[in-house]
């Protein structure tokens, strides 16, 4: 079995599937995909994912704002931690950093994603990063803010193994997207080679991000079979092997997913 790590189900482009969702997620099913966790980016996706997560056996979701989404409602510890107790809930965020699209408001960044590091870290749960041209403050933040037991992961992780070795021995998580599979992606696919692969993890990101040879499509969850299998050669072990590896890591860090 595979899971798709991080998805964003309420987002995807129905056309081809005549708006079923359901139809979405049987293609990806056919092609060996067990789980998905559809990940919140706003305030005002949380019912969206929700229900989401409510109709489908083989689908959770988090809860959180995403960095660029930070001024459509500010994330208070408060409302987060009430927030994580909606039904099939199993992380908080998408939250993180990214000053490579707006440096205007790093600030008020940086504040919502501590109050997700700290909501996260008094009800237990995980936290999916985003971290984007902000390498060190992300880091700096985890490490003044986060909790070591109930880490998280760095999502559609695209920077350097420096950064990936931080996270990794703050108790995080790697999580690889299509864009391992870009042409000019070579020291991600450095990092990819370097992840244990008792941390590693795999995902869409979709409807975005398409992993070649669909590069420039949407994106949907299927294709993070064509991630793996690239990981797979990368790392000179079977498709089987690391799809049963990355599988075992996702129960283990979202261990509300069982």
């Amino acid at each position: 079995m595979l899971v798709d790590s991080h998805c964003h189900l309420d987002r995807l482009k129905l056309d081809k599937f005549d708006g079923d969702l359901n139809a979405v997620l049987e293609l990806a099913r056919s092609r060996g995909v067990g789980k998905f966790l559809c990940v919140g980016i706003s305030l005002e996706n949380v019912d969206a994912v929700v229900s989401i997560a409510g109709r489908y056996d083989d689908v959770v979701c988090s809860v959180g704002v995403h960095p660029l989404d930070v001024e459509s409602g500010l994330a208070e510890v408060e409302k987060l931690k009430a927030l994580s107790t909606r039904p099939n809930v199993v992380a908080l965020g998408e939250t993180g950093l990214d000053y490579y699209y707006s440096t205007e408001t790093k600030e008020v960044q940086q504040q919502s994603f501590i109050a997700h590091l700290q909501a996260a870290a008094q009800v237990e749960l995980p936290v999916i990063v985003h971290t984007r041209d902000a390498r060190e403050d992300t880091i700096n933040l985890i490490r003044e803010h986060g909790s070591r037991e109930h880490a998280g992961v760095l999502h559609c992780f695209t920077e350097s193994w420096d950064m990936a070795k931080a996270a990794l021995d703050l108790n995080y998580y790697i999580s690889l997207s299509g864009i391992v599979t870009f042409k000019n992606a070579e020291e991600l696919r450095d990092v990819a080679r370097q992840v244990p692969l008792d941390r590693l993890l795999v995902e869409t990101d979709s409807p975005y991000l398409a992993p070649v040879p669909y590069r420039g499509k949407p994106n949907i969850p299927a294709y993070v079979r064509e991630v793996a299998e690239f990981i797979a050669e990368l790392r000179g072990i079977s498709y089987e092997e690391l799809a049963a590896i990355t599988t075992e890591n996702f129960y283990r860090l979202f261990p509300r997913a069982a």
